[in-house]
């Protein structure tokens, strides 16, 4: 057996229709010295949910697909609220609310994954989804609400911030919100269109225009998911899946898309019990 440093982020959810509110981030886990055995494990990287528009259940986004390795699930972002339905959803993050014209709440995310979305008072505007390290900001009479901070983490190498929450949707004057600090996409306003979740940090999209004109209106997908796994190069054989580099003495797995984490172990105790 060796251990290994993970990073789990699943896909981000998409930002709501007209004044929507923003994707929640994608759930975040992170831990070292998790143990592996030699084995195939199989890799799931979430994607990112589809946006808000009028074909989707209550004009809200989608949620963010679940990423999975071994027994750890980081569960999808909540999608935004849209026009017609406009709480925000569930997920490793919620979704925040839609705006106009009464109240509504953002969704509640998931414990030690990320944070709820932010809530609508009524008259007020799309409010922001949860990220990794903060809750969605409200939405306000004249802005919409900015999506929630992810967490920074230095596993691949450098530091990378993941799983921002999506900003909300407003109406032309008004101050967008934006996405949080980890991939999160910015709400939109007048003929302005949101900008979907960043691919591969589990960021939520932004949420749509509530004044623009057909696909203005609309909410932003959410950003992909991304597993990515670290050890000690000398504890381990070789090892493959996903794309390898390396970092002092650490070998690097990052995965953007789903595939197999294959572990040879050669190290230590390993080797003796060839022998006994």
């Amino acid at each position: 057996m060796a251990v290994v440093r993970y990073l789990v982020v699943a896909g981000g959810g998409g930002g709501g229709r007209d004044q929507g509110g923003g994707g929640g981030a994608g759930g975040l886990l992170t831990a070292t010295n998790f143990t592996v055995t030699a084995q195939a494990y199989t890799i799931t990287v979430g994607a990112g949910g589809v946006a808000g528009t009028t074909s989707t259940e209550g004009n809200r986004g989608g949620d963010g697909g679940n990423s999975v390795f071994s027994t750890i699930t980081s569960t999808g972002g909540g999608g935004g609220g849209g026009d017609a339905t406009r709480q925000g959803r569930n997920g490793g993050s919620g979704g925040g609310s839609g705006g106009n014209p009464g109240a509504s709440t953002g969704g509640t995310g998931t414990a030690g994954q990320g944070n709820d979305g932010g809530t609508s008072p009524a008259s007020a505007r799309g409010s922001g989804g949860g990220g990794a390290s903060a809750v969605g900001a409200n939405g306000a009479a004249a802005a919409g609400g900015n999506g929630g901070a992810g967490t920074a983490s230095d596993i691949s190498g450098s530091s990378v911030t993941y799983a921002g929450g999506g900003g909300g949707g407003a109406v032309g004057g008004d101050t967008v919100g934006s996405g949080g600090a980890g991939g999160g996409g910015n709400g939109a306003t007048g003929a302005d269109s949101s900008t979907a979740g960043a691919a591969n940090t589990g960021g939520g999209g932004g949420g749509g225009s509530g004044d623009g004109a057909g696909a203005d209106r609309d909410g932003e997908v959410g950003g992909s998911g991304i597993v990515i796994i670290r050890y000690v190069t000398a504890d381990f054989g070789n090892c493959t899946g996903g794309t390898e580099t390396t970092s002092g003495a650490d070998t690097i797995h990052t995965f953007t898309s789903s595939g197999t984490f294959t572990v040879v172990l050669l190290g230590g105790n390993d080797l003796l019990a060839w022998f006994f």
